[in-house]
């Protein structure tokens, strides 16, 4: 019976991805872990597996047969250039790897989306990470895990400075958030990416499960 799992990763290459991959290759319990990018990477491991795609044209085969699907792909409407860019970035890829995903027999679907995450959000930014949690639970997956974090702190491959001044005021003030106010400190790419990991593996049998930020920030 075989034990071990196996893991497809999109965003890849981002704040969470990077160490989420490291995790993931480095864990007994995944004997292959699959990602999708748009170039070529420089992290190797025997048990990685890179698909240099389109994703404009992902098919079927880009995606394979895995049991754990971790997204975490996210952008800005700035870095973006436009809103429907950014759409296209945070909701009509991952909408669409979820699908094909699906098709293919993926058990779990475990996506980072944003504190606030909501559908009818006044702000574009929230209505979209609401919108694509929205689609996710109406695929039905056999589990579905979304992961609501606060601002996200560590290395970027490229400079935000909003993002930047922002992790720099949370840094001073994280200590007033006590109580419900918890959810509101900044929380590391790294501890997202343990996280994520920790409930792929945890024994949950919930369908859809929505983590706040101080949940995450919990999970060791």
């Amino acid at each position: 019976m075989k034990t071990t799992r196996s893991a497809l990763v999109v965003g890849a290459t981002g704040l969470v991805g990077i160490d989420l991959v490291k995790l993931l290759c480095n864990s007994e319990k995944y004997d292959l872990v699959k990602i999708i990018v748009r170039r070529p990477v420089e992290y190797s491991h025997p048990k990685l597996e890179v698909h240099i795609c389109d994703f404009d044209k992902l098919t079927s085969q880009d995606i394979g047969e895995v049991q754990d699907v971790f997204c975490c792909m996210g952008t800005t409407i700035k870095k973006a250039g436009s809103r429907e860019a950014f759409k296209k970035v945070d909701f009509e890829y991952p909408r669409t790897i979820a699908a094909l995903a699906k098709k293919q027999g993926a058990e779990h679907f475990i996506i980072i989306t944003a504190m606030g995450a909501n559908e009818k959000s006044l702000s574009h930014y929230g209505r979209v990470k609401g919108q694509i949690e929205k689609e996710l639970i109406a695929m039905d997956f056999l589990r579905l895990s979304i992961l609501r974090p606060s601002l996200l702190t560590g290395s970027r491959s490229e400079f935000r400075l909003g993002e930047r001044i922002g992790a720099l005021v949370l840094k001073v003030i994280n200590p007033i958030f006590v109580g419900t106010m918890r959810k509101y400190r900044s929380i590391s790419g790294q501890q997202v990416a343990y996280a994520m990991k920790s409930i792929a593996l945890s024994r949950n049998e919930q369908k859809v499960t929505i983590y706040p930020s101080d949940e995450i920030a919990k999970i060791k």
